[in-house]
């Protein structure tokens, strides 16, 4: 009995803490230094030995893809920065980071391209340098450049195989008719087939958004924030900063609520997603951080919609909720899998009460308690490596270039009450603000 007291006296204690300090969800110390040139390094000192995490945020993602045509671009070039580059020729990079045992491999979202490596902390100079070379120094020839753009059509055709890849690009299209965000990261087919055209704009993008104010490194592991930004400087203070600014064309409020419906070629079950316009990320306005709680307690694996729908009537194989965090307004999408077509109005119609039901109703403070310290001590527990936490805060690292936001996010969340989540929900979950998109097979030639 004394062993199950002290547990749950630490439990609280690293969950709700007792000081300011560890009530800090990213409870890390860390440094921030601005180089004159607009780059920023991140150093977070940790007590996991040997291995080093290497994380470069470039904030830019689909959602800089202005220009009619050019969706897509930014995870194209995310392919092409491991092409080679002045003083690093093709395979190089692979050379290096196999004889550093190093991890290494990058992602395109929206908002960002990342691109990561783990390795031992005594090749960390020897892997800066040669990332420097290829932000400042980047090269291939058009013939690399069309091998690549074949790479990424291919990779684009394997996810379109999939069902749900399309029923996120119907529904953002439809919910978006202005912003960028009314296209998916991989980009328009039609926009992709004509990469290998567009040589000479590649280059464009790159001056435009591989600039050393939109780029923020991270670096975590047991290292030295002196030693670690005397590398920096070496290697990237000759980087020129930039003169381009994205005109981000705002979306207007939406009208009337829409819907749209996809026939889908090959045997599938049917797909049903019922989204609502909701808000950019802030650490400071509650309304999306309470959307955020809404999303697990609404619609997570303990609520009574997955309860029913999924464990007692057995109608769906999954209903799952939520938004990432955005730079601009977002959607807050529901989704979900039918088992029979005849049911998909059905599921769809307890999507929609569930949606009303949290708009009339008060969250009960114990849910509300017990689902943010499950939260919280979900991300605590995650950040168990160097990796673990640089991969953490990227996201963060990306929207206000400091791992603080973290803290202030939570922070926020801690002092969310149920009428903080019932007002948002008022607030977003209108009949204006929705839209509904389905898919189902159909034979080619009309039957189902």
């Amino acid at each position: 009995m004394k062993f199950v007291i002290l547990f749950l006296l630490l439990f609280h204690l690293l969950v709700l803490g007792t000081t300011a300090q560890s009530r800090k969800v990213f409870p890390y110390n860390y440094t921030i230094d601005d180089l004159p040139n607009g780059l920023r390094l991140v150093v977070v000192p940790t007590d996991y030995p040997n291995l080093v995490a290497l994380y470069t945020v470039v904030q830019a993602g689909s959602r800089n893809e202005v220009e009619k045509g050019k969706s897509g671009y930014a995870h194209f070039f995310e392919h092409l920065m491991f092409r080679g580059s002045e003083n690093y020729p093709p395979g190089m990079f692979d050379k290096v980071m196999q004889k550093a045992g190093a991890s290494s491999n990058a992602y395109t979202s929206d908002d960002r391209t990342v691109y990561h490596a783990t390795f031992a902390k005594e090749d960390l100079e020897a892997i800066l340098k040669m990332d420097a070379d290829r932000f400042q120094h980047l090269k291939y020839t058009e013939d690399q450049f069309k091998t690549e753009a074949g790479a990424v059509l291919g990779e684009y055709n394997k996810n379109f195989s999939n069902p749900f890849t399309k029923l996120e690009e119907v529904m953002r299209e439809t919910a978006y008719k202005t912003h960028t965000y009314s296209h998916t990261t991989l980009g328009y087919e039609a926009d992709i087939r004509d990469f290998p055209n567009q040589y000479a704009y590649s280059w464009e993008f790159y001056n435009r958004f591989y600039r050393p104010e939109y780029t923020t490194i991270v670096v975590v592991g047991q290292v030295k924030q002196a030693d670690v930004l005397a590398m920096v400087k070496k290697y990237f203070s000759d980087w020129k900063r930039g003169d381009y600014t994205a005109r981000i064309p705002s979306e207007p409020a939406q009208d009337k609520p829409r819907t749209a419906h996809i026939d889908w070629a090959s045997p599938t079950l049917p797909l049903v997603t019922v989204s609502y316009r909701s808000p950019a990320y802030s650490d400071t306005k509650k309304d999306k951080a309470a959307l955020d709680l809404l999303s697990i307690i609404a619609f997570g694996e303990n609520s009574d919609i997955y309860q029913k729908l999924v464990l007692e009537e057995q109608k769906v194989d999954f209903v799952a909720a939520g938004s990432e965090d955005h730079v601009d307004p977002e959607l807050f999408a529901v989704y979900s899998r039918v088992k029979k077509q005849e049911d998909v109005d059905y599921v769809r119609d307890e999507i929609l009460k569930t949606y009303k039901h949290y708009t009339e109703v008060l969250i009960p403070q114990k849910k509300l308690d017990e689902t943010r310290m499950r939260l919280r001590y979900g991300f605590a527990m995650a950040m168990n490596s160097n990796d673990a936490i640089a991969s953490a805060i990227a996201p963060y690292i990306n929207l206000r270039r400091t791992p603080e936001t973290a803290n202030k996010l939570f922070d926020l969340i801690e002092n969310l009450t149920p009428a903080d989540i019932r007002d948002a929900a008022r607030q977003y979950f209108t009949e204006n603000n929705q839209t509904i998109v389905t898919l189902s097979y159909k034979k080619q030639g009309g039957g189902e």
